[in-house]
Formats: C-alpha cells, structure tokens, sequence
C-alpha cells in the first residue's frame, strides 16, 4: 500500500461534491483521495499535484483526470493555465505519505539507515545533509526550535557542529548517533522524530508552500465551493486555521465599517475534526490529524 488516506469518508463529505464540479486533489501521492473523488464525478474533472516523482506512477487512466507533477504552491498558476477562473473544491492532505517513510533512501525515517535526503522533489538542490553540515549553530537551533519544537534546541544544534568538525553527516545513522547522548530516556524515538520534522520542513520549505497554496484557494474557489485540508503537526494546523478563520496568515482579524469579520470563507466546522479511535488503531500513523473544512462566501 502506497499510503492509507486518513479520513476519507469525513473528506468526501467535506468537498461536498458535484458530479459536474472541477476539483483539485494538491497532494496527489498513491492517489487515494483522488479515485475516491473520481468515482463522484459524471462529466466534472479532477486536477492533481505531486512534486515527488514516484507519484506519477500511480496517475488515473481517464480523460476526466490531469496529473501536475508540481509543487501545489503553483497551484493557481496552473488551474488558470487549463483555461479555469474558479473550481469546485480543493482538498490536500499534507505531511508525508507511508510511501515516502518507508523508502529508505528517501531518508525521512528515523527506523531506516539511509541518506540525509528528505526531499520531496528531487530536483531540490538542498537536501538534509547540505543543511546538517553547513548550516551555522544558530541556523540549526532555529529550525529545530521552530519546525521541530525541539526543547533544548541550541544543546541539540551545537552536537551536530561538534559531530561533522570529525567527518560529515551524511546518513540518518550519523545524525542518530551524534545526538544520541542528548536524547531524554525513554523518549529518544520521540524527539529523533522532532529533528527529522525539523530538517524535512526545512529542506522542502513547507511552511512557506502551505501558506502559498492556502493564499491562493480564495481567488481559485468559486463561491460555495470547498476547502478541506488535513494537517499533523501544530504548525500546519495553526497556518489552516488562520488562512479559514480570517484569510491570512497571521489570523489577524480584519471588520467591516459595520464590525463584520471580514473572511473569505464560512466554517464548515469550528473545531478539527480527529479520526476516531477505530481508525488510529487500524492506522497509527492518522493519530496526529487534524481535518479542517471551509466554504468559500459569495465575493
């Protein structure tokens, strides 16, 4: 299995298809979301984003269908390109998919021995290891504070420069090894995954794609239409969450000469919703996701 979509059920509902409707899937990967999505559509379409390479080996055979091997913060770019001002729905579901964590050589896992990759796209000429080894200590313990929360962060930093002044760090066996007498006992496993968050978020500039792409869905979503995005860690959430409550990146909150809350988007749910426990314990890795849905408002 490429990866288990999380939520698929609560998605769906949430995009709240038309059969007719044109709809974007922005995080392709095995293409479980988007055949799921096909199967609701008559004469509508259905466009997919994927920068990782593999992706394209799982693209849909049917006319109704266009795979974009793109990064989704070029998202609007290409909608318009495929002569679309404004689609029926937009779904991503971010974060890694099992695909990506189980391929060694990728190295995202902390579980395999492999290269410092991490990235998502390769024709990123910044991996893992360029960062670990030429980032300066203040560089690596702003990253692993702020992508990573990693408590302890600048302690963590200066056991990397220490590391790579013997040789450079080039695998995730190297890294583990050189952090190993600063993990906490009994939660080494837990904060390795914090570091690796860290350098993965970095190395792909997540945060700022997200932010991107989640500017753009109000000038590509038609009146009505939806966004449903499914986020795992809080950083994610909170960038989702400020985009749908206020429509801007910081959440500052903008009214009216009237007071009105001045937001291109209703609610469709004020909380995230969380897969239930059945779900977590078929599929662990849904533990730490958080779905949000909004509707676009009439302009």
């Amino acid at each position: 299995m490429y990866h288990t979509p999380v939520m698929m059920k609560e998605c769906l509902e949430g995009l709240n298809l038309r059969p007719e409707g044109v709809y974007a899937d922005v995080t392709f990967g095995g293409g479980g979301h988007s055949r799921a999505i096909m199967q609701g559509l008559t004469t509508g379409h259905l466009y997919a984003f994927d920068q990782d390479q593999d992706a394209a080996n799982n693209v849909i055979d049917d006319e109704r269908f266009t795979f974009i091997p793109q990064n989704f913060r070029y998202f609007k770019n290409f909608i318009q390109l495929y002569h679309h001002d404004k689609i029926d729905g937009v779904i991503a579901d971010l974060g890694v998919s099992s695909h990506q964590f189980d391929t060694p050589e990728k190295g995202f896992s902390t579980r395999f021995e492999g290269r410092l990759d991490m990235r998502m796209s390769q024709s990123n000429p910044t991996d893992a290891a360029t960062i670990v080894n030429t980032y300066d200590q203040a560089e690596l313990t702003r990253i692993l504070s702020l992508y990573g929360e990693v408590q302890n962060a600048h302690s963590f930093a200066s056991d990397i420069v220490m590391a790579r002044e013997s040789e450079p760090i080039e695998t995730t066996t190297q890294l583990k090894e050189a952090l190993a007498s600063r993990l906490p006992r009994g939660k080494e496993n837990k904060v390795l995954a914090q570091v690796f968050q860290a350098l993965r978020i970095e190395v792909n500039q997540e945060m700022e794609a997200l932010s991107t792409f989640l500017a753009q869905c109000a000038d590509v979503l038609r009146p009505g239409g939806r966004l449903v995005v499914m986020s795992y860690h809080s950083l994610e959430d909170r960038l989702v969450k400020n985009f749908t409550k206020t429509g801007n990146a910081e959440g500052k909150v903008e009214k009216d000469f009237f007071g009105n809350i001045l937001t291109p988007y209703i609610l469709i749910n004020r909380k995230p919703i969380v897969p239930s426990e059945e779900e977590v314990a078929a599929n662990p890795r849904a533990r730490s996701a958080k779905l949000r849905i909004a509707e676009r408002r009439p302009s």
